[in-house]
């Protein structure tokens, strides 16, 4: 491949420039973003307090709330700061390298999310399908497992898209990159080498994670939702279906968020940039901010814990 004297060999910065087309109005954009980052912050880390403290709470369906609600923490507080930095305070430089390290901690916590999400379906799975294996087969020892697992599976599918980044990608048109985070794409499509190894890597970790977690979860609920409708009475179907109320809430917002950026993405070549860039923010933003309180109000044990912290408390004389 010819090599333009022009490019950049290996830059040191880049610059993210927000959105582009909003650039006059992004400080106001940042306004509802940072509503969203403090949301996700309270409600996740009030929702791990409750679950700690809470011993009867100490079972698979929260712990793997909790774990939920550390990642999306984690993944909300990897992108807001850098991105209010941009909005409010035109902080828009930011290190190579410190690019990919935001670039792959999003990558892997979303994978993370995603496979927290498939062993909270397969947990509702086996508490509605055989209840009376249920403390059996989910285990402390077998929960630390699926931690460590899908832990692992999101770094070792993750760690080769920016190894192929840092070093098949040496040459670059520019170092601007018109996105308000580190975006695989936005980032690959500045270089000049040849990408279409890039692409089809990061295609293959998407359906390998995303397709192989969504078959699964919907299959989970198809058993379960058999199983909800051939119980007798009425109360069992009613108690049994608003156990999984929550969590289907949380698995639609997640994947119907992450297809529609995909494909608005991938297939909407006529729709101005500023809203692929948009809808991609607010999928990494919208179901940090809504899963606490989706929790909160759908199950039963967070809410009334929650009422019984801010009920006023009676004083005996």
């Amino acid at each position: 491949m010819i090599i333009s004297n022009v490019s950049i060999f290996m830059p040191s910065v880049l610059t993210l420039i927000g959105i582009p087309g909003l650039e006059s109005i992004q400080r106001w954009i940042g306004i509802p973003f940072c509503a969203m980052y403090l949301i996700a912050l309270t409600g996740n880390s009030a929702l791990l307090a409750i679950i700690k403290h809470e011993r009867s709470l100490h079972k698979p369906m929260y712990i793997f709330l909790a774990l939920l609600g550390a990642t999306d923490i984690l993944l909300s507080t990897c992108i807001l700061p850098k991105m209010l930095g941009i909005f409010w305070f035109h902080l828009s430089k930011i290190s190579f390298d410190a690019c990919l390290l935001q670039m792959w901690l999003i990558h892997s916590l979303q994978a993370t999310e995603s496979g927290i999400l498939l062993a909270m379906a397969l947990d509702r799975y086996i508490a509605i399908c055989n209840p009376l294996r249920h403390a059996t087969v989910f285990s402390q020892q077998l929960l630390t497992q699926i931690g460590v697992g899908v832990t692992l599976r999101s770094i070792v599918l993750t760690v080769p898209s920016i190894m192929l980044i840092k070093y098949r990608l040496k040459h670059y048109r520019t170092t601007v990159i018109s996105h308000s985070y580190c975006e695989h794409m936005a980032l690959v499509k500045l270089a000049v080498e040849d990408i279409r190894i890039n692409k089809i890597y990061g295609l293959f970790v998407a359906f390998a994670i995303l397709g192989f977690d969504i078959i699964f979860i919907t299959l989970s609920y198809v058993r379960i939702f058999i199983t909800v409708f051939q119980l007798p009475q009425k109360e069992a179907r009613l108690k049994a279906f608003n156990t999984c109320i929550a969590h289907i809430c949380v698995f639609l917002q997640f994947y119907l968020l992450a297809f529609f950026s995909f494909f608005t993405h991938r297939f909407g070549s006529h729709i101005p940039p500023y809203v692929h860039i948009l809808f991609s923010n607010l999928y990494l933003l919208v179901p940090p901010s809504l899963n606490p309180i989706v929790y909160g109000v759908k199950t039963k044990e967070i809410r009334d814990h929650v009422i019984k912290i801010f009920s006023p408390r009676k004083v005996n004389f």
